[in-house]
């Protein structure tokens, strides 16, 4: 069995480069997420698009819970990943046949589009499709860039190099912020300047992309063996890459077997990966961490924030939510997966308790809450964001883009994005409603499914670091106490498997 010191390689400025080009897919991903909260929060937005809502945040003794709840609201958030479940499972496909550059390439041109159609918008019906182009293009860049950046990485580098892209997604939410607090004093226009500037990193990855080299395991899968080569000495920055390339190539050589690959995500021995990819996307989501950040400045409103103050805020939350990502990247291949997920519950759950018990005791349905909590309660905030950006977040995307085995990667990854996608989409569309029905409770609703991730992990997420990808089933699942029993009934083709 290959280990990671057989595999020779060199950091280039080349390969750095592709890494950086391909995380500014989850820039796009990251800035949407951060902008969408900012924008329903100005009043501008409000009045053109939603007067009814406008109208209810005007009144001193509406509900704080309630003031925001609103469906058609909540669609124009949500209705992205509604989207981008569905894209995904075209992305999937398109990254088999086609690769994972050119994937990669129209996420870009969606997300340009999504943007100019966001930004013009007159009615509701070309917010929600330049959304919908948004949400499709989000579909694609998360299909593809996690699998791009798992195959091109050095086995003992790939968990932080994977996390790349989790780390762009935090500083496209910081952006949002910092864009939302300036573009909410541009009166009548700064809700349009906020979507527009979306395109920017649109065209940076579509320009960018250029310069991206295709995975070596996608082109071997496609028969293209010399390309795929060369590609490998290329991302290595060393001519010796034999061993390496032969390992991706007897994969290759298992995965053009399977002519059906979403067929064989149905066998037995494809349980394993399929079950923690799908969850950990569920539990990503059920942390509570998007009801958070989508609705950080309208949160912060509800608690008695001005809106300067809780935009402020948001920009706060951000970056601590992109600094803490450093942290997992400089961890997470040093004490591995398993560790920082259990310590993040631990620290999550804390905080999520104590802010649930703070709103429930303090924070009345009419008025604002003392200003003293209220900073208490961003601190927690803060401090739960920080633990969720060096473990849920990056490890989310990391995992499932580095145990499924090269035959079912693409489509197995799709199952994964479409169900964070799902949830992310029910999350963005109740989480208003659910505030204003469960109010403080809803933090012990979040609280509650921490729990349940912490034993997931102990019992379920076996550890990966330090496993070359295509070696992870003679390595991990086979090795694993309870998925184990799942690797050995499929004939004897799935013996074989690397």
């Amino acid at each position: 069995m290959a280990n990671a010191e057989v595999f020779k390689s060199k950091i280039t400025v080349y390969v750095v480069a592709c890494w950086i080009v391909a995380a500014f897919g989850g820039l796009m991903f990251g800035y949407d997420i951060g902008i969408s909260g900012g924008v329903t929060a100005m009043d501008d937005f409000l009045i053109k698009f939603f007067p009814k809502v406008h109208e209810r945040k005007l009144h001193a003794k509406e509900d704080n819970y309630c003031k925001y709840d609103d469906q058609l609201l909540q669609l124009f958030t949500s209705s992205l990943y509604l989207a981008a479940l569905v894209a995904s499972f075209g992305a999937s496909k398109a990254c088999r046949i086609f690769g994972r550059k050119p994937t990669i390439l129209v996420a870009s041109l969606f997300f340009i589009g999504g943007a100019g159609f966001s930004a013009l918008a007159e009615h509701k019906w070309m917010l929600i499709l330049g959304r919908i182009l948004f949400g499709i293009g989000v579909g694609f860049g998360n299909e593809a860039v996690p699998v791009f950046l798992s195959e091109i990485a050095p086995v003992q580098h790939r968990g932080a190099v994977n996390i790349l892209f989790q780390l762009f997604v935090t500083i496209g939410i910081l952006i949002a912020g910092v864009v939302n607090y300036f573009t909410s004093t541009l009166h009548p226009i700064g809700w349009r300047v906020s979507l527009a500037i979306a395109g920017i990193p649109g065209l940076v990855l579509f320009f960018g992309s250029m310069i991206l080299t295709e995975t070596p395991a996608s082109l071997i899968e496609r028969g293209k063996d010399t390309k795929g080569k060369a590609a490998l000495k290329k991302i290595r920055g060393v001519d010796n890459v034999d061993d390496e390339y032969e390992e991706v190539k007897r994969a290759c050589e298992i995965a053009k077997e399977v002519k059906q690959p979403f067929k064989k995500l149905m066998k037995r021995s494809s349980v394993p990966p399929l079950v923690i990819g799908i969850m950990l996307q569920i539990f990503q989501q059920m942390t509570g961490i998007n009801a958070i950040m989508f609705y950080a400045p309208v949160l912060f409103q509800t608690m008695g924030f001005k809106n300067d103050a809780s935009l402020l805020s948001a920009v706060i939350t951000g970056t601590v939510n992109v600094a803490s990502t450093f942290v997992s990247i400089y961890l997470v291949d040093k004490i591995g997966r398993r560790k920082l997920l259990l310590q993040a519950c631990v620290q999550m759950f804390i905080c999520q308790v104590s802010i649930g018990a703070i709103l429930l005791t303090h924070l009345n349905t009419t008025g604002t809450m003392d200003k003293g909590l209220a900073v208490v309660v961003v601190v927690l905030v803060c401090l739960y964001v920080m633990c969720f950006a060096w473990s849920w977040g990056p490890l989310g995307w990391l995992i499932p883009s580095e145990t499924f085995p090269l035959e079912t990667r693409t489509s197995g990854f799709a199952f994964a994005v479409s169900s964070n996608m799902l949830m992310t989409f029910l999350v963005a569309q109740a989480f208003l409603s659910m505030l204003c029905h469960m109010r403080a409770f809803i933090f012990f609703f979040f609280s509650a499914w921490i729990l349940v991730m912490g034993l997931f992990v102990v019992f379920l997420v076996p550890e990966t670091k330090g496993v070359p990808i295509d070696s992870i089933v003679e390595r991990v699942w086979k090795q694993h106490p309870v998925w184990k029993k799942f690797m050995d009934d499929d004939g004897p083709k799935s013996q074989e498997m690397v």
